[in-house]
């Protein structure tokens, strides 16, 4: 078992920053009260990348639950060796031999506490109590105990004091079992113990400009245009206005919307035991055939003609993209029942539903203008989402860095995090799902699935800071603290907890993103590529 002091050197994390228009907004870009096992405290919507390198404040260390005083305070009988190692991920071992003199005055420190501690008879409170009867009394197992812990407390802020300003945050930790500490101690011979940390990872430019010169290529999707996206919103704003009416002569059709209820189980093509999919099951499920988007591959078209009352069986299998990790490639047999079944009844499209459709607009035009005008918005901030995304893309495939364990599996909390509060935002999950996709196998899986995207993500994160140093660019204390109030405005608003100082280092982080690929759009060749 590891011995990890979890508040050891607490260095600024680098969280990731989003450009996305997210329906929780800022708050969950900026969050503190996620609750995964070991997440970080931010949580963020889309998966683009941040800051820069940790910053560095100073060290105190936890042992044995008591603060230390930092190493220059301490005094030593006899100086601590420190040899060290430099292993892989960017990490470093920390070889620490204690000689007997520190060993013999921590020992004579727990007799006096003890002393001080302990009523024995015959003696008065403060009399010096004979060494062989004080360990009679308090066990010499557990001063042995309290001597180790003592010495660990005396000299590891010394022993880490090399890795100061290095080491990641809590990634400092004893690697020498407790156990092996018992059984290796004497007071006349060299305590020794071994220490780990990541520091903070080297990064090495593999092309010869570094970032400068680079040519950026961004493909755009002629399918998703302002046009076309218009168009549709029109439609929704049209079927809005329909009257629902039951369908009593035909079966479902593409434009009804029908009520649900959805059974599904693992098929095995075997004839093994199959099994419940709970998270693909719904009760009184309300489906509207014209929105479609998050829908199972193929059980539109398996429902197509089913009947109010009937009951259709069917088997698909959920695609290997699908968001929930652990039905990727299961065949299900599906037994859907259809409740209710309406069609709508559209008034006719003219000037006359002007203002219903957008208010304000008095003639079908000026109402298909607007949302034309509005979806034109969002095509460019699509566009320059896709650049940026290509931007940090060509980061990643330029910078080698050999990435710390504690930084991946931060970062990767960090996007599972994310992930989930992304899905239960959107009811896509319910509170038992939440629980079961939160366990640490579940979670880990994610980790070892996703580890290539993670180490992408933590090189743009790294290249990014590195570029803002480089460059020498800044942003002002007015928008640190402009986007501070908004993002706790909007924790008030949804009654969330939320920690202050740790949300102006995420919005800082968030400010240098958004400078350093500001300046990429301007410095790099970057050209647009229509598919």
């Amino acid at each position: 078992m590891e011995l990890v002091f979890g508040s050891t050197l607490h260095l600024h994390r680098p969280s990731l920053f989003s450009f996305t228009s997210s329906p929780s907004s800022y708050a969950c870009k900026l969050s503190s009260s996620w609750s995964l096992d070991r997440a970080s405290s931010s949580c963020h919507l889309y998966p683009c990348l941040s800051s820069s390198s940790r910053r560095v404040v100073n060290p105190f260390v936890v042992a044995a639950g008591v603060s230390v005083k930092p190493a220059e305070k301490e005094r030593f009988p006899a100086d601590i060796e420190v040899t060290e190692t430099k292993m892989p991920h960017s990490s470093v071992k920390l070889s620490v031999a204690v000689p007997p003199a520190v060993c013999q005055e921590c020992y004579r420190k727990v007799l006096d506490e003890f002393s001080k501690q302990l009523k024995v008879p015959g003696f008065r409170p403060g009399k010096k109590i004979p060494e062989n009867i004080l360990l009679n009394y308090a066990g010499r197992e557990n001063v042995q105990r309290a001597t180790i812990e003592a010495i660990l407390k005396k000299t590891l802020p010394k022993a880490v004091s090399s890795v100061q300003g290095r080491a990641l945050a809590d990634s400092v930790r004893i690697t020498t079992k407790f156990s092996e500490m018992e059984d290796d101690f004497s007071q006349q011979d060299v305590f020794r113990y071994d220490v780990a940390a990541d520091v903070a990872p080297e990064i090495k430019w593999l092309s010869e400009n570094q970032y400068k010169n680079l040519k950026v290529v961004v493909e755009i999707d002629k399918i998703v245009t302002a046009e076309n996206a218009s168009e549709r919103e029109l439609r929704r704003r049209h079927r809005d206005l329909g009257s629902l009416r039951i369908v009593t002569d035909r079966g479902l059709q593409v434009g009804d919307l029908v009520v649900l209820d959805i059974h599904a189980e693992t098929f095995k093509q075997d004839g093994s035991e199959s099994e419940k999919i709970p998270s693909a099951e719904r009760k009184g499920f309300h489906l509207d055939t014209e929105e479609t988007n998050n829908l199972l591959p193929g059980f539109l078209d398996a429902i197509i003609g089913i009947q109010q009352g009937e009951t259709k069986s069917f088997i698909l299998t959920f695609p290997e993209s699908w968001e929930q990790e652990n039905l990727r490639g299961i065949n299900a047999q599906f037994m859907v029942e259809c409740k209710e079944l309406f069609y709508r009844d559209l008034p006719e499209l003219d000037d006359s539903l002007a203002e219903k459709l957008l208010p304000g607009c008095s003639t079908l035009d000026e109402v298909k203008q607007a949302i034309l005008q509005r979806c034109r918005e969002i095509e460019q901030t699509a566009i320059e989402q896709a650049t940026d995304n290509a931007i940090l893309e060509q980061l990643s495939k330029i910078v080698e860095v050999d990435v710390p364990h504690s930084l991946f599996e931060e970062q990767g909390r960090q996007l599972y995090g994310a992930k989930l509060m992304e899905m239960q935002a959107g009811r896509r999950i319910n509170e038992d799902q939440l629980a079961s996709l939160s366990s640490e196998k579940t979670v880990n899986e994610f980790l070892e699935s996703q580890r290539v995207n993670i180490t992408a993500i933590i090189k743009q994160m790294l290249a990014v800071g590195e570029i803002f140093k480089c460059e020498g660019l800044q942003f002002s204390t007015d928008e640190v603290v402009n986007e501070v109030k908004k993002a706790v405005t909007e924790f008030e608003q949804h009654n969330q907890e939320y920690d202050e100082e740790r949300i102006k280092e995420q919005v800082q982080d968030v400010l240098e993103g958004a400078k350093v690929l500001e300046w990429l759009r301007e410095n790099l060749e970057i050209q647009y590529v229509y598919r």
